[in-house]
């Protein structure tokens, strides 16, 4: 009963530990291992979508007939920098629906299957260090409000 009880601790702290990883790590565009593996991950799993270049799908802010709108792009042109890291991250883990209004359809999918947290974070790291400083710095100042 006791080692029970112990080992139910011990894979409650466990996941713990994984939930929290996610949580803790950044999206660092300064790291350039980070950002190397980032490209990688982005151009076997974002491009497709989101575009080579980060410039999305054509007419990505009208609605589809079937709901949710086309990829947006990931450059300056988009929307991604204004959301914080964590609401990034848990739009590519859990897919777009995890973080859209209620009543919205969203057309991106979950990756968090296909990838690895470390994965997802060097891929938003990949895409952040193709914007100028100052988009940077507005990221920055969106993950303070």
């Amino acid at each position: 009963m006791v080692i029970g009880c112990i080992v139910l601790i011990m894979i409650g702290l466990v996941a713990l530990n994984v939930r929290g990883s996610a949580r803790t790590a950044t999206a660092d565009p300064s790291n350039a291992e980070q950002v190397a593996l980032g490209r990688q991950v982005y151009a076997a799993n974002c491009a497709s979508c989101h575009g080579t270049n980060l410039e999305g799908q054509p007419n990505w802010q009208q609605d589809l007939p079937t709901g949710g709108r086309p990829a947006p792009p990931h450059d300056v042109t988009g929307h991604t920098w204004h959301h914080d890291d964590q609401s990034l991250f848990t739009t590519v883990k859990y897919g777009g629906q995890a973080t859209s209004p209620e009543g919205y359809r969203s057309n991106m999918p979950a990756l968090g299957n296909s990838l690895s947290d470390n994965e997802i974070w060097a891929a938003l790291a990949f895409i952040k260090s193709t914007w100028p400083p100052d988009i940077q710095a507005a990221q920055r100042q969106a993950a303070h409000q």
